[in-house]
């Protein structure tokens, strides 16, 4: 038969899955073949063919039919609601569509099921090695992620100009001797080891009732010169004193008007060839006493700064330390010093010093070089690290510094023990007496030493500046200058070598070091090894993955889609038994047994595409009726 332009035409049967050729319903009383003895697939196959036929008839019988709607002039043999079903996709079709485009290496070898058994097992065990290799790699790839790896970078930058550290040096001695008073050695002479009590039938007595009983240290006395012997034996006559009715604390008014100034310990300053101004100098308090620190930035004054490197381009300070003012020592005692000298700290304008943990000793007689470089160092916070990263929690400091965390944690301590804070202690609890000092607030902080770790913990912060140091120096005044220097500063020779020291602070270059923590391992990082792996071992990759995705939802889907179709059937079957048959195939062979036909008069089966048509003529009239057994 000529094929119409109607059969050149694409159509939505051409979408549907090829499905296997299916035999023709037996004939009902065909014996061989029982009624109803077809499974499910084949009944769905040939409803599709009892379609497609149709459609062929009626196009070939010159009526009417849009093939892309697959609408039948004879809704009643094809009704819409049974045309539209196709064979469901079931889980063999997904398994072999996933098997045939599978992208990883070994798969389709192990799970098709025309290679031979003995194939199919070597190239299990294979890709299992595979597997497993990745498995373990990637299980030591993540757990090199959990353990939080870090690594330092060190970077150099070179700049234009730098701005300098504050410097603080405090001297040695804290008190100058010839410059105490009555009063003060009263205040001041058990805690500076001066003074000593005399026998007492009181020993419970009050401050001001053993006032009387105060005495002269003679070890102490032993050691000084006439002059200075007499001098003292009168200052620590307290039989005529009226002693207050409180014991004063040791003040910052105290040690300022007892401790070294600085026009008179500064013989001369300059800062990058510059004299330096007074107001580049601030007076501080630490454990040392009074002290000073040049360039603090504070009080709004100004940072300088060093557009140069090398000598002579810094701070060039020469100090007289004052010796024969000293304190004289017997013995040992926190509060006098057995060294001659200053004690240095160079650091940010943000921190505040610690000088007596951080500082390094100047001796007199030489000039001192410290080259420094300046170091900006940056931490990781947790997990990656242990550094500070919150604000500080504190009524002193507005920056948070390892300084400024033990000055904070030491106050609050000795507050909290001794209900009195030490002079270079911020806040405004009342100073220490010399009493707290000695029986309270020195064993205080000798614990809170030995237990820093349970009361003091002061984290690193994530982002701090110091300055590593190198130190030189040569001895001064040389025999050339020595006779210059005496006649200069109206000293003796052997005055200028026992009591002068410079002090030369610059930066060796022109630069600052990053010593930078960094992540040594991070997500990226993990994805990318597995991710080379996984192409090593099993030539996978992320889309694998989502394949493999695919397919399981594929699976699922089918398994939930045939259930559910399954209970449909079941609902409809139920009905289907209340009901006549009505189909035209059923009509025909119920006519064709009342009017005595035999079954062989019905056409034979045939091909699945060929069309049967029986002619019956009723009422004389000369109609057809097509339709397909």
């Amino acid at each position: 038969m000529a094929s119409s332009p109607a059969d050149e035409q694409p159509s939505d049967t051409d979408e549907l899955p090829t499905v296997p050729p299916a035999e023709s319903p037996a004939d009902p009383a065909d014996p061989a073949d029982p009624a109803g003895s077809n499974n499910e697939a084949n009944e769905q196959n040939n409803l599709v063919e009892i379609c497609r036929e149709q459609d062929g008839n009626n196009t070939e019988a010159g009526e009417t039919t849009t093939t892309t709607t697959r609408k039948t002039t004879t809704k009643s043999e094809c009704p819409a609601s049974e045309w539209v079903l196709r064979p469901p996709r079931g889980p063999k079709t997904a398994h072999a569509a996933f098997v045939g485009r599978a992208k990883i290496h070994g798969v389709r070898h192990f799970l098709w099921p025309r290679h031979a058994v003995t194939r199919r097992i070597l190239w299990l065990l294979a890709f299992m090695a595979a597997l497993g290799l990745l498995l373990a790699w990637s299980a030591d790839r993540i757990q090199h992620l959990l353990s939080r790896p870090a690594h330092t970078r060190v970077s150099t930058s070179w700049v234009r100009g730098l701005p300098f550290p504050a410097v603080t040096f405090c001297n040695n001695n804290p008190v100058r001797f010839p410059r105490l008073t009555k009063s003060d050695l009263y205040v001041a002479g058990m805690w500076l080891g001066l003074l000593t009590h005399a026998e007492s039938q009181q020993p419970q007595a009050t401050f001001a009732a053993t006032a009387a009983n105060l005495t002269a240290n003679p070890h102490m006395m032993a050691g000084l010169s006439e002059p200075r012997r007499q001098w003292f034996q009168r200052m620590s006559d307290f039989s005529r004193f009226l002693p207050p009715r409180e014991a004063p604390g040791i003040s910052q008014g105290l040690l300022d008007r007892l401790g070294h100034s600085l026009d008179e310990m500064v013989l001369s300053c300059r800062f990058c060839g510059q004299d330096c101004k007074p107001q580049d100098f601030i007076t501080v308090y630490t454990r040392y006493g009074k002290c000073y620190t040049f360039n603090s930035g504070k009080g709004g004054r100004p940072l300088l700064t060093t557009v140069k490197g090398g000598m002579g381009n810094g701070l060039e300070i020469m100090l007289d330390i004052q010796q024969e003012e000293y304190l004289p020592v017997w013995g040992e005692n926190d509060e006098t010093s057995f060294e001659a000298g200053i004690k240095v700290q160079i650091h940010s304008q943000d921190e505040p010093p610690l000088i007596d943990q951080l500082g390094f000793g100047v001796s007199p007689g030489f000039q001192t070089f410290v080259s420094c470089q300046e170091q900006r160092l940056i931490y990781l916070p947790p997990p990656w690290g242990d550094c500070k990263s919150t604000p500080i929690s504190s009524d002193f400091f507005e920056t948070y510094s390892i300084t400024a965390c033990r000055i904070d944690c030491e106050t609050r301590y000795l507050v909290e023990n001794c209900n009195c804070r030490m002079v270079h202690m911020p806040g405004d609890a009342p100073y220490c007496t010399p009493e707290q000092y000695t029986e309270c607030a020195r064993p205080v902080l000798d614990v809170l030493v030995k237990r820093d770790n349970d009361f003091c913990l002061c984290e690193t912060p994530c982002n701090m500046t110091r300055y590593g140091k190198e130190l030189s120096m040569v001895k001064i005044p040389s025999k050339a200058s020595a006779k210059y220097l005496a006649k200069k500063y109206n000293k003796t020779e052997a005055y200028i070598a026992e009591n002068v020291l410079v002090l030369d602070i610059f930066f060796e270059a022109l630069n600052y070091e990053t010593i930078e923590q960094k992540k040594a391992y991070e997500v990226a990082g993990l994805l990318g090894d597995i991710g080379g792996q996984m192409g090593l071992f099993i030539g996978a990759s992320i889309l694998t993955i989502l394949e493999i995705f695919d397919y399981v939802y594929e699976l699922i889907r089918d398994k939930i889609l045939f259930y559910f179709r399954a209970k449909k059937k079941q609902k409809t079957e139920s009905k289907d038994t209340s009901l006549p048959m009505t189909g035209p195939c059923e009509a025909l062979r119920g006519h064709s047994e009342s009017a005595g036909y035999a079954a062989s008069m019905l056409p034979p089966p045939h091909h699945h595409h060929q069309h049967h048509a029986l002619h019956h003529h009723a009422g004389g009239r000369p109609g057809y009726e097509d339709f397909t057994c």
